[in-house]
């Protein structure tokens, strides 16, 4: 099978030049991820500002016209290891004018010399950054894409332990959660997904928790967790890539605690595919859906 669209293109292109040098360094993958940032157009009437949150960097995506005390959390994927707030400001940019809010990317400390929980304690700084500047829960929503999806949810899971308000919404998109690296679809779509394998999660498995946790914790794999309590919740993913299954997952699990949870599966689409924001009309279908989730959410508080 062979890429039909920009995303599954870029994928191809990473894995066949990261395949000529499997000893390639985690330094050097960073820079071929920040290259994810050229799936995406460039939103219109959108600003960014390199500044910081809770001592932790990143950049504030602003909107023209978005409403100033309403803000995205973004907890970008990259398998914990990769990544950064200049691959995703695009994708944030997109979701944030959508919503009408303002977005905040972090970024967060970096397996592998940052292992878990240093991910999370950096989301959760800057949440606390945001309510002690008087930012509502309610006016706070999570975001996060693949490890970042991972990120967004262990985040809340971590505030609602520790008895602090919850934000009101959670937004993933293609979750990774699986640590056991175990899940079905990664067998029965691995012939249609052109960035995922099982050596490379377990790669980055190794870097994040490698004797910090055991795959099974709650806290670094969600699948495991208690979601009782849990925020309005939605997940997007592709029905072709390999971490279907994960999504599938999530969904059952809040679906059974009582969650209002959104599932919405782009047919055909590979991983992270709101990455295609502006080149793709089912990625900004999938954004629409998102702001008319995020809005709906605004309207039952």
């Amino acid at each position: 099978m062979k890429p039909t669209d920009l995303l599954g293109t870029i994928y191809a292109q990473w894995i066949e030049e990261i395949s000529k040098y499997p000893d390639m360094s985690v330094g050097l993958l960073r820079i071929i991820f920040d290259d994810w940032q050229r799936a995406t157009a460039e939103p219109a009437e959108v600003t960014y500002t390199h500044t910081s949150l809770g001592g932790v960097p990143g950049i504030l995506v602003s909107p023209v016209g978005s409403d100033p005390r309403q803000m995205q959390i973004v907890m970008h994927g990259g398998g914990f290891a990769l990544g950064s707030s200049a691959s995703h400001r695009k994708l944030a940019g997109h979701i944030a004018k959508a919503c009408g809010t303002m977005s905040f990317v972090a970024d967060f400390r970096l397996a592998p010399k940052h292992k878990y929980p240093t991910q999370i304690e950096d989301g959760l700084s800057i949440y606390r950054a945001l309510l002690e500047d008087g930012y509502l829960p309610d006016d706070i929503t999570l975001v996060g894409d693949s490890a970042g999806g991972n990120l967004a949810i262990s985040m809340t899971l971590r505030a609602r332990d520790l008895g602090l308000p919850l934000p009101h919404q959670v937004l993933t998109m293609s979750p990774w959660l699986d640590m056991e690296n175990s899940g079905t679809t990664l067998v029965t779509n691995n012939d249609t997904d052109f960035l995922i394998a099982p050596e490379g999660l377990q790669a980055n498995i190794d870097r994040y928790i490698d004797g910090a946790a055991d795959p099974t914790d709650p806290g670094v794999n969600p699948l495991y967790a208690n979601f009782s309590g849990f925020p309005r919740l939605y997940i997007c993913t592709g029905d072709i890539e390999s971490l279907f299954d994960d999504s599938a997952r999530l969904h059952e699990l809040a679906l059974g605690a009582g969650v209002d949870v959104t599932f919405s599966v782009g047919e055909g689409m590979q991983h992270v595919y709101p990455f295609l924001a502006g080149r793709h009309p089912r990625a900004d279908e999938e954004i629409a859906r998102m702001a008319t989730w995020y809005l709906a959410g605004r309207l039952s508080l």
